[in-house]
């Protein structure tokens, strides 16, 4: 079963943010500043990581051009179809209808913020595609427990919002599986890097957004992950037509 793995992980995120809830009642603002604070350094790190790997070694010179020309056309999509502004507008829409008297900013905060973490990463992909191809979920129970781990965090900085990341989780992870079950072989291992990369920038946006260093409009990048695997097999065929 494809699905298997995914609902895995978004039973971990559910328990994980009900607990966080739970602990955060009783933990004083400066705790959840800090836990937020530690949080966006743990997710800057992952990031560059993630984001590095596109020049490391066997990587084919001119696929980290292609990964920024990627970002730079996704961010374009995204500005013009105002992703950013439709993500917080949806998470306000869910405060409005799970009012409990918090900002409606509050909730978009953990919603996004928890999404993107949750989302946008090489197990995300890697597991999702493993789960769809195979019905094996290693890497995706793996990624399970660190969800889980880190929606605790999140629940008790950012609030009940972060419940609503477990429907992102579904949705992409669930999709991505489908997608490999029905067409095996088609996410080759450059698609894969060239995805994870943009991921890795797309995190680094996201901790400079909890560490309150810079409000980057992360969610307007998301195109960015639909374009690399394009722009890199340009790269491909450009490779391949130079003498």
């Amino acid at each position: 079963m494809f699905l298997v793995g995914t609902l895995l992980n978004v039973s971990t995120v559910l328990i994980g943010t009900t607990l966080g809830l739970l602990v955060g009642r009783r933990m004083p603002p400066r705790i959840h500043k800090g836990l937020t604070s530690a949080l966006g350094l743990f997710v800057l790190a992952i990031g560059t990581s993630m984001a590095i790997q596109i020049f490391g070694a066997g990587v084919p010179a001119g696929n980290g051009l292609a990964v920024l020309a990627a970002l730079l056309a996704g961010v374009v999509v995204g500005e013009l179809l105002r992703l950013q502004d439709g993500v917080e507008g949806l998470g306000a829409w869910f405060q409005k209808r799970l009012s409990t008297g918090e900002e409606p900013s509050r909730v978009a905060a953990g919603f996004v913020t928890a999404s993107l973490v949750f989302c946008v990463g090489p197990l995300t992909v890697l597991g999702s595609l493993q789960n769809g191809l195979s019905g094996d979920i290693t890497l995706l129970s793996t990624k399970s427990l660190l969800d889980g781990v880190a929606s605790v965090a999140f629940a008790a900085a950012l609030g009940p919002g972060v419940y609503l990341s477990a429907i992102t989780v579904l949705v992409i992870q669930g999709s991505i599986a489908g997608l490999a079950f029905l067409l095996s072989g088609v996410m080759d291992v450059p698609t894969v890097e060239a995805i994870s990369s943009v991921g890795g920038l797309i995190l680094l946006g996201v901790g400079l957004r909890m560490l309150d260093l810079k409000a980057l409009p992360v969610a307007n990048f998301l195109p960015a992950l639909l374009l690399a695997p394009l722009f890199v097999r340009v790269a491909d065929l450009i490779r391949g037509a130079l003498p």
